[in-house]
């Protein structure tokens, strides 16, 4: 195996525990409130669809591949 594949490895594990922290402080309370998210409760069903939060997660994971893959 390379030595290469072991840092990035580390890296992806560092950034995972970096927004896993980042998560458990509540630093993104404010992701799937956004607007464009669709909430439809009603007495004993609830829909949520969160069509803004999933093009946002989209972009981001658009550039950064884009980013990755372009060296």
């Amino acid at each position: 195996m390379d030595r290469s594949l072991g840092l990035v490895l580390m890296v992806a594990g560092g950034a995972v525990l970096v927004l896993g922290l980042a998560v458990w402080a509540g630093a993104f309370d404010w992701f799937g409130r956004l607007p464009g998210d669709i909430r439809i409760e009603g007495e004993r069903t609830r829909v949520f669809v969160p069509l803004t939060s999933m093009l946002l997660v989209s972009l981001v994971l658009t550039v950064a591949v884009n980013l990755f893959l372009r060296r």
